[in-house]
């Protein structure tokens, strides 16, 4: 099999130099035909040193345009190279590069997908429930807020599909964009991210969309680690931009009624056997 030209693209903004070095390091060792694009969103383009690879394209922006407009750079400059597969990498996570010919070879054996997800593990190993349900304002606010943990938990088992073994194979509604591996032309069809999202359910959106011509898989045979640190939940800017996204998310697909979201969700957990 001719070995498909892949793109990815890796937004930063004042990150440790440390932790993008393991990024680029963990997809550079991937093989030739592969082009990483960088795009800073820092006030400063002090990250530019760790850009010295012939397959790193660097874009300093001078400001922070957001997460997904600036992934748009990223999908743009893909489209152009008419890469076959383009993967969205956050800058907290890093992996073995053989992952990754895995991944193109189960896209490559199955044309119905257009979106994977791998398994996703914390440093020490544990699993990250980042398979999930489409969420409604129940969902986002309760968790977030609700002070009974008995009744999060159960919310948490159904929303992060916790009762599932997270070592099967599965179709899922949404999942996590600290890394994704796309089809970029179903990424093109789709349009990208929608960038009215500054940060936070951009991805959740991306995947909606998605889901609409292609399906969406999570693949545990091979995994990435993510140094998960929910942010929102420390920060009141970013629960701030957290609250902003939640707002145009459910302006834009319903918030209380939705029945594409009612019946995805509905058919997701018949298929995984969810027991209340």
């Amino acid at each position: 099999m001719k070995e498909p030209l892949l793109t990815a693209s890796l937004v930063v903004y004042h990150n440790a130099k440390e932790d993008i070095k393991k990024v680029i390091d963990s997809f550079l060792g991937y093989g030739s035909k592969s082009v990483l694009f960088i795009i800073d969103n820092s006030a400063n383009d002090s990250l530019k040193v760790l850009c010295d690879n012939s397959r790193v394209v660097y874009v300093f922006n001078d400001k922070n345009i957001g997460f997904g407009a600036a992934h748009n750079i990223a999908f743009n400059k893909a489209y152009q190279l008419e890469s076959e597969y383009h993967i969205l990498l956050n800058p907290d996570v890093y992996f073995k590069p053989s992952i990754i010919k895995d991944l193109i070879h189960k896209a490559a054996s199955d044309l119905s997908i257009g979106l994977l997800m791998p398994k996703v593990i914390y440093p020490n190993g544990n699993t990250q429930h980042l398979c999930k349900l489409i969420p409604s304002p129940k969902d986002l606010i309760l968790r977030r807020f609700i002070p009974f943990k008995g009744m999060k938990k159960r919310l948490e088992n159904r929303y992060e599909l916790r009762f599932f073994s997270y070592d099967e194979e599965a179709e899922i509604p949404v999942l996590s964009g600290c890394f994704m591996m796309i089809r970029t032309s179903i990424l093109k069809t789709v349009n990208g991210f929608d960038d009215r999202f500054f940060m936070y359910l951009e991805d959740v959106d991306l995947c909606r969309r998605v889901s609409g011509v292609s399906r969406l898989v999570y693949y545990p045979k091979v995994s990435i680690v993510h140094n998960y640190e929910k942010g929102s939940y420390k920060s009141k800017k970013l629960l701030s931009y957290h609250i902003q996204s939640a707002i145009k998310y459910f302006n834009k697909w319903g918030w209380f009624f939705d029945a594409e979201r009612s019946k995805i969700n509905h058919k997701t957990l018949l298929k995984l056997n969810y027991k209340k």
